[in-house]
């Protein structure tokens, strides 16, 4: 039977993981487990998913050494999904934003597909609580990378995913090196440029109502650097494929 690994990273998440992980085996989803990449949070998050992971072997716990960002904790949950062998990886947010009751239906997507994508623009916009501002800048970062890039995909920057193991295998993991929205483009388009099959799944994304946001301008700055990066880097690809073709 195939196996499922959900990565979620944390950084002073104390107040949702708890709560997070048991909504996550409540599920009760065979070969489904969870693994925690926590950046030495100073409120005690790995102390929490530690004791769960004693009670729970599904529930395990990558704990770093310090804050090292989204990207790197990603890269290292996907290096750990492939040594141990599971099939699907899911990147997942800890502060409930994203549904865990959501899962299943990835799982039936990933049958077809080679990237599941959690979407909130797929069907219109599915948010809620964001005030207009952050809205704003989340739609006008998904339109910017569609016209740079030409990624055909509706949310660039989601966070909600689900990758079979050969996408991840596929990408030379040592070069990922962008963070937050611009990992999160960074990944699905170099999935879509090796031609792996990607699928969008409407979902309803809920602001954080405790913790507080990692958003930050160098994010925001960085997913603006790394679209064009992406697009000269595939350019360049092109004309070097075309070139040693004559």
């Amino acid at each position: 039977m195939k196996k499922s690994l959900v990565i979620i990273p944390t950084y002073n998440e104390a107040e949702n993981i708890k709560k997070l992980l048991y909504a996550i085996i409540l599920l009760n989803i065979s070969n489904l487990c969870v693994l925690v990449v926590d950046d030495n949070s100073p409120d005690g998050t790995a102390k929490i998913v530690e004791e769960f992971g004693r009670q729970d072997a599904r529930i395990r716990l990558m704990n770093r050494t310090g804050k090292q960002g989204l990207g790197t904790a990603y890269v290292a949950g996907f290096k750990y999904a492939i040594s141990e062998g599971f099939d699907f990886v899911f990147e997942m947010d800890a502060d409930f934003s994203h549904d865990p009751k959501e899962i299943p239906r990835f799982l039936e997507r990933i049958e077809e597909f080679d990237l599941v994508i959690g979407s909130r623009y797929a069907t219109g916009v599915n948010v809620i609580n964001w005030p207009l501002s952050r809205l704003l800048i989340s739609l006008s970062a998904n339109t910017y990378t569609r016209v740079i890039t030409r990624l055909p995909v509706h949310d660039c920057t989601s966070g909600f995913k689900c990758f079979r193991r050969e996408v991840l295998e596929s990408i030379n993991l040592e070069k990922i090196s962008s963070d937050g929205y611009s990992f999160q483009i960074e990944m699905t388009f170099k999935a879509w440029k090796k031609q792996f099959k990607i699928c969008e799944i409407p979902i309803i994304f809920i602001d954080r109502t405790k913790g507080d946001s990692k958003m930050s301008r160098k994010v925001m700055w960085e997913a603006a650097w790394v679209v064009w990066k992406l697009r000269f880097l595939s350019l360049f690809r092109n004309e070097k494929n075309n070139f040693s073709r004559k």
